[in-house]
């Protein structure tokens, strides 16, 4: 069609099928060519041909005769024109693009990254509580109450963040309030018992320690899983004191005590301002089993970054802190592996609509697969770095411990991803092997270099399995 819109020629030529005429006024009230086109006004001001709605008054069963006697036009095209005449065009605004369902800013990810590792400044703060002769297998007071704290605790703490979001996917909200109602003190219970049955005759310090920090996990739960990362994060932000030596020496359990106290009340009034009545009818209760892989994920995933912190204390290294660095950088980048993740998820279905063929579709996935975790795994090594230079004492990243620490995360962010798709047992399995070949390699003494390969061998097996359920274009609705 030509740049420009002219009037003329004979029947049959190529022009346009209609030009509209210009528009009669409103016939006087009581005409029914009146009342017809302001009865049909919205359909008739969308139309962009009288043919439209002649099409229409056939539809309603008009027939010329009728039409005829009523309108006093010889057919339905005839009054069509005059209809379409006296309407004005409003047509639709064009529709907006859908929403991204898997949009989310990248400082709430951050936030939940710093809420992740403030609480790792308890230790330092707590040090006067851990001291004291070194526990079975020479490793520092208090361990072993701490470990069966902290792994008790993650496992639950996970089960239960999944069964409250599960909830929350339902449109349940009384339901996932009345999980945490009851899970997150249950939880506390278990996993403070649990501390407590495993520290030793001289670990009463410690049991107690370990007994707040299971307290602190059901609370943080809580918070987190009700969407309070804000007021959790204040409730933490006393613990930085605990980076001038004089004040952790002085005030440390105080700021401890007030930091706990602070978020189990926030964790309380969280849930007694929400509703925990009957949810919407006909809602489909989720399994419990279903919880279980991410329990069991979270415990696989505690005990490696628990093997970045602790390492070097199961090898009896004198400079037992050196893993605290890679520790922290491991937790600080779960805010940045979570938004990596939405990114992915954005991505893919950007790539759906993009790709017109199976194979199309499964390159854009590789590509933005492993793009994301490229990035990931920089942002990874950048904290480790940083860290390290703040670190008191500690020494530069050598080659095998910044690649099985880069290996580590490479574990967590794709067994992460999985998790995400749908694939928890799976992606639990490899984490949960990989958390024991980790554990048994450090107590039989095996050199570093076992930990850089049971690591790697995880990375292989969770990439593998992500090729074969991500390039599935299925995989991927929102």
């Amino acid at each position: 069609m030509s740049g420009s819109l002219w009037i003329g020629g004979e029947e049959g030529q190529d022009t346009l099928p209609f030009i509209p005429r210009q528009r009669t006024a409103r016939s006087p009230e009581g005409d029914a060519v009146a009342e017809l086109a302001l009865r049909l006004e919205d359909l008739i001001a969308v139309a962009v041909h009288p043919d439209e709605i002649a099409a229409i008054m056939e539809s309603d069963g008009m027939t010329d005769a009728r039409i005829h006697a009523v309108y006093g036009h010889p057919d339905s095209f005839s009054l069509a024109e005059e209809l379409y005449g006296r309407v004005e065009r409003h047509y639709p605004a064009a529709p907006a693009p859908p929403p991204e369902p898997w949009h989310t800013h990248l400082g709430s990810c951050l936030l939940r990254g710093l809420v992740f590792a403030l609480p790792g400044l308890a230790y330092v703060l707590g040090a006067p509580l851990l001291a004291g002769p070194p526990a079975e297998f020479g490793l520092p007071s208090g361990t072993l109450a701490l470990l069966a704290g902290t792994v008790t605790g993650w496992v639950w703490n996970q089960s239960l963040s999944h069964r409250a979001h599960s909830w929350l996917s339902l449109a349940d909200r009384p339901a996932a309030v009345r999980a945490l109602r009851l899970g997150a003190p249950l939880g506390a219970a278990l996993s403070a018992l649990a501390a407590v049955a495993a520290a030793g005759p001289n670990d009463l310090d410690a049991a107690v320690f370990a007994a707040g920090q299971c307290c602190y996990l059901a609370a943080a739960t809580t918070l987190l899983v009700l969407g309070r990362e804000r007021p959790l994060f204040w409730a933490l932000l006393p613990l930085t004191l605990g980076l001038v030596p004089a004040v952790a020496a002085t005030v440390g359990p105080a700021l401890l005590l007030g930091s706990l106290l602070a978020a189990v009340t926030l964790a309380v009034l969280a849930l007694r301002g929400e509703t925990a009545g009957p949810g919407p009818r006909g809602a489909v209760s989720p399994r419990l089993a279903a919880s279980v892989p991410y329990g069991l994920f979270g415990l696989g995933a505690g005990i490696l970054v628990l093997y970045a912190a602790l390492g070097d204390l199961f090898r009896h290294d004198s400079t037992g802190m050196v893993a605290g660095p890679s520790a922290v950088a491991l937790t600080l980048s779960m805010g940045p592996a979570e938004w990596l993740l939405h990114r992915f998820r954005a991505e893919s279905l950007a790539g759906l609509r993009a790709t017109s063929s199976a194979r199309g579709f499964r390159g854009s996935v590789t590509a933005t697969v492993s793009l994301c975790l490229l990035a990931y795994l920089l942002t990874l090594a950048a904290l480790a770095e940083a860290g390290t230079r703040l670190w008191p004492d500690a020494p530069a990243l050598s080659g095998i411990r910044l690649a099985t620490l880069l290996m580590i995360g490479a574990v967590l962010w794709t067994g992460l991803l999985l998790q995400s798709f749908g694939a928890a047992p799976g992606a639990a399995v490899v984490c949960c092997a990989a958390a024991l070949a980790q554990t048994l390699a450090l107590l039989l003494g095996a050199p570093p270099e076992a930990g850089l390969v049971v690591s790697g061998g995880a990375v292989a097996l969770l990439a593998a399995m992500a090729c074969v359920l991500l390039g599935r274009a299925s995989a991927h609705r929102p």
